[in-house]
């Protein structure tokens, strides 16, 4: 070693290339940052080459084949990975094994933070590809040519050193060698590296899928309750205030980049539109049966419109389901008034054919007062009862009327949600077991 110089490439002629191969084996994916774009992986990295000034006969110094050297006290070649942004923090290995006829093999641990193109849309099955390359910084391809120390089919599936229990899946390492050049000038021999990794999507399954989606069910069970009672108002405010505290509970578990949003945010607006639609759907049908004697007779068209066309399109055959059922105190304040009519000699006023109420007598005719008096009571009692059923038929047609339109906006929601669901599903599955 007196008159090795470790400065010169150690070759005996200078035309003559140095071959420097090298291997990679993925020890652990330690973080993926995708707000920065940024892997941190630890991997074990080997490289060998032939160093023509260390050399020697085994004969001449006791059979010894191989030593170790201080890494600072031989040339070492400048391998760089391309992608690297930050110093991680590798453990310093301060020797490596020289041959006796001149294979020198580097061998050491590194932590390397990569910058990588990570693609968030498929969240959380998404599936990254990031490149380690490694090319000399200064030394063209006629100095130093790169090659891979193994097979590329052995580097391909290699799991032997991966820990496997993390949130990261290693699938498999891709090697590549090629050449480049900037502008026309030498070229440079570059080795990549595709480390291909998914991640495992069940913790993001159970903590951000499946409570959407049980809110969610919640909303279509909701219109089970009767549209004309305030319940079903409040029910979907309670879910839509539960989905609000929801979304702001997960949100610092969403990936955010600054140039895409993932799937699943899309996905967790618009269940969070279709809670704001089924709220609004409620309150319309809640202000249309509400008050019902109050507004006028249920127009021709939207009585062809809703109550023809619409239970056809529904395929309901009875119509009179829709119909309130009157409570049975309501039949007995019926049949008491009719009573009382009856005990004065009055018949029903809702009977087909009924007999008009005796007028009162001709000024020119001779009557009691009391008798008089008694039949401008009877008449203002019917005259009350008639109002009273125009104002329910106008209730129980009102009351239809929002029923069937309850039932068919119900419908055209479930058949959004699913085909929501369905497309959802399908998509993730396909990324799942591609």
């Amino acid at each position: 070693m007196t008159h090795y110089r470790k400065g010169v490439r150690p070759v005996q002629d200078w035309r003559r290339t140095t071959n420097v191969a090298i291997d990679v084996m993925v020890y652990a994916i330690l973080s993926v940052d995708e707000k920065n774009q940024v892997l941190t992986t630890y991997i074990w990295y080997r490289q060998h080459w032939i160093d023509e000034f260390l050399r020697w006969n085994p004969e001449d110094f006791d059979n010894i084949t191989q030593m170790s050297l201080p890494t600072e006290s031989i040339w070492v070649p400048d391998i760089l990975i391309n992608e690297f942004v930050d110093v991680g923090k590798s453990p310093d290995i301060p020797y490596v094994y020289v041959r006796y006829h001149g294979e020198v093999q580097n061998l050491k641990p590194i932590q390397v933070v990569t910058a990588c193109s990570l693609d968030i849309y498929n969240f959380p099955f998404d599936v990254q590809n990031c490149s380690l390359t490694f090319t000399s910084w200064l030394h063209n391809i006629r100095d130093i040519n790169i090659s891979l120390w193994r097979q590329p089919e052995l580097v391909k599936f290699d799991k032997s050193v991966f820990m496997n229990q993390g949130e990261w899946e290693l699938l498999y390492v891709l090697s590549q060698f090629q050449e480049f050049s900037v502008k026309g000038s030498d070229s440079y021999a570059e080795m990549k590296f595709y480390v291909v990794i998914r991640r495992r999507p069940l913790f993001y399954a159970v903590s951000l899928l499946l409570p959407s989606i049980f809110l969610m069910v919640m909303d279509i069970v909701g219109f089970y309750l009767p549209p004309d009672s305030g319940e079903r108002v409040s029910f979907k405010i309670t879910l839509l205030l539960g989905y609000s505290v929801f979304l702001i509970i997960v949100s610092d578990t969403l990936p955010a980049t600054a140039i895409g949003t993932p799937l699943i945010g899309v996905y967790f607006v618009v269940c969070m539109a279709l809670l704001v639609i089924s709220l609004t759907e409620t309150i319309l049908i809640v202000r249309l049966v509400h008050k019902q004697d109050l507004q006028p007779h249920v127009p021709d068209w939207v009585k062809r419109l809703v109550l023809e066309r619409a239970t056809v399109l529904l395929c309901i055959r009875d119509r009179q389901k829709f119909y309130p059922r009157r409570t049975q105190s309501s039949d007995m304040e019926n049949n008491d008034s009719t009573a009382k009519l009856n005990h004065y000699g009055c018949e029903n006023p809702r009977v087909a054919g009924a007999r008009p109420l005796p007028v009162p007598p001709a000024q020119g005719e001779s009557s009691p007062p009391v008798v008089h008096s008694i039949l401008q009571e009877i008449a203002a009692i019917r005259r009350f009862l008639e109002k009273r059923d125009e104002f329910r038929d106008i209730a129980r047609e009102w009351l239809q009327v929002g029923y069937v339109l309850d039932a068919l906006l119900f419908r055209v929601y479930l058949v959004a949600v699913l085909a929501y669901s369905i497309t959802l599903g399908t998509l993730w599955s396909v990324w799942q077991y591609a």
